[in-house]
Formats: C-alpha cells, structure tokens, sequence
C-alpha cells in the first residue's frame, strides 16, 4: 500500500522545463517592449498576475540579490513606471499590499483615482453603490493621455475568458483607445509590429500563453509575495446566485440574505463590488497548486460577477478600451 504524498512534497520533483520556457518568453517581451517604445507602463493592481509581470519585469532589468528559495530581492530600477487604476471599491488589503511593495521596491507609482474622473464628470454613476469595474475604461484612457503612454504592460492570460483568448500578445489600441478584433497584427515568428500613429497606443501581455496553473507554479518556484487574502481566511459572505458575496460597505446583504463565516480565498483580486471569493482552507502555494489541479471553472467564470451579464461581456469592455 502506497503511503500518502503531499503536493509539497510532490512539487520540488516537477518539471520546471515548461515554466523556464514561458519566462525566457515573457522576458523577451519585456524588453522588446523597453526597446520598441518611448512612454510604456507596467499595470500593477497587486493582482497574482500582475505581481507575476512584476517579477519578471525585475528579472529583465535589475540584478538579483537573493538566493534560491528566498524571498526575491533585486538591486536597480525598472525603465518605466508602475500605473494603477484605483477604483476607490479595491479591497484595503490588496492597497496595503501594493502601497507595501512600491516602498520596498523605490519604483515610481502612478495611481489614476476613478474619484477625480468623477469629479471632471466624464464618469457618472447610477448610484453611489454601482460597480466601478466598468468605469475603469475612462480612468485608465485618461491617465494614458496625461502622461502620453505609448505601451501599457498587462498581466492578462488568454485562459481566463474568451474575449482574451482572441488577442494578440501587442495589443494595438487606436487614437480612441479601443480594441478592434479583426484588425489584429500577425504576430509570426515572435516579430512585433509596434508602429503606431500619434495619439495610438499598444497594450503587451507578456504571460499571455501562461494558465492559472502555471502562475502558481511559478509564484512558488520564486517564492513570490502576494496579498494574504489570496490564502485562505475567515470572511463574512452571503450566498447569491451560486456565489459566495462579501459583506463590505459596498456590497451591503439584504434583509433576506443569511450572513455566513466561511474560509474563504480569492482566485482573482478586483473591484469589491464585483469580485467573490471561493470556499479554500488552502494556506500555502502548494495547497493552491492541488485545488488549481482540480478546478474546471476558470477563476473569472467562478468569482466575477461583471462577466455573466453576458457572453460578449468582457469583449465588449476590451473594444472600448478596457484592460
């Protein structure tokens, strides 16, 4: 009888091949994107996504200071600026996070608050408590105007949805900053056309080709930090269409709702008017790796509530500018 093996044990045996492979990749990317543009920024919205693009972006520019297996320390600076669009609805401990992390760094932060979008009136709300997920769009083109972006590095995967699956690792936006599907570059060979008119933008996607799999593995191959709320903790929820919701001060329960203690975690970190967690008493990567072997729900499909209003949902959002 075979005695039982844990995932922790399991993962100092897996093969890494696969993942040297998508970080010479996305590295490659990186520095094409340094190259190829005057003006780019890296989106960091302390997501695992984006805290992996991080990583990478100081593995392309800096030097490492730290050895195998400790938490990563590099010495330099990145040769563009982090930008995040800050709803004013992101959970605090994911601005703690990001706020924690840029102090550490010394890299230059600049954060477009949807607030003063609000304020210039080119976003109105329905009502105070309405999803600024949406809105997102107008800060983010906003911002890209004000300090004249002409690359915008994103962290999104082509398996987290499916509008996503359809874009190019360069995203080419027009003078407007929308996304057109059928007019899409080719992108043969690893070649890049990144020529673009005055008021045009392009958005890179350097982990593109990775899942949420190879995140993981690659987020404790490098023993990279992330916000505590992505391991699992106890949060008052209540249960709505087969989601677990949050009880924040913008995602208030109904009379009618049951309000639940559960350990929970987040697959994906967003807005908290959109954004649920699922039930996990995973506390490590390695315990996350095992439930990530086991899901068939992608962690957008499963936590966000913006994508099932429809099916065109997040292609709708991307053509007029979203991330």
């Amino acid at each position: 009888m075979n005695a039982p093996t844990t995932m922790t044990q399991l993962l100092p045996e897996v093969d890494h091949r696969h993942l040297d492979a998508l970080e010479e990749e996305a590295i490659f990317i990186l520095r094409e994107v340094a190259g190829a543009f005057e003006r780019p920024g890296l989106l960091f919205s302390s997501g695992k996504d984006s805290c992996v693009v991080l990583h990478l972006a100081e593995k392309a520019f800096k030097r490492k200071l730290s050895a195998a297996g400790e938490r990563p320390r590099f010495a330099g600076k990145l040769p563009f600026p982090l930008v995040h669009v800050d709803t004013g609805h992101n959970f605090p401990e994911v601005i703690s996070f990001r706020d924690e992390r840029i102090a550490e760094m010394g890299e230059r932060l600049i954060v477009g608050h949807l607030e003063d979008s609000m304020k210039r009136g080119t976003i109105r709300l329905a009502h105070p408590l309405e999803s600024r997920n949406g809105h997102q769009t107008v800060t983010l083109l906003e911002t890209i105007e004000e300090h004249r972006f002409d690359c915008m590095i994103g962290g999104a995967r082509r398996d987290e949805e499916k509008a996503r699956a359809k874009e190019r690792i360069f995203s080419h936006r027009d003078s407007f900053g929308q996304w057109q599907p059928k007019e899409q570059r080719p992108e043969l060979w690893n070649l890049f056309n990144t020529r673009i008119k005055p008021g045009e933008h392009f958005r890179a996607f350097p982990i593109s080709n990775w899942t949420e799999l190879d995140v993981w593995l690659y987020i404790e191959r490098e023993k990279i930090p992330l916000p505590h709320i992505y391991y699992t903790h106890k949060r008052e929820i209540y249960r709505r269409k087969g989601l677990l919701v949050p009880v924040t001060d913008v995602t208030p329960p109904d009379a009618s709702d049951v309000i639940e203690t559960v350990d929970v975690r987040f697959r994906t970190v967003g807005d908290m008017t959109c954004t649920c967690p699922v039930e996990s008493d995973a506390s490590t990567t390695a315990d996350i790796v095992a439930e990530t072997l086991q899901v068939t729900v992608s962690e957008r499909g499963a936590t966000r509530m913006d994508d099932r209003t429809s099916e065109a949902s997040m292609e709708r959002r991307k053509k007029e500018g979203y991330f």
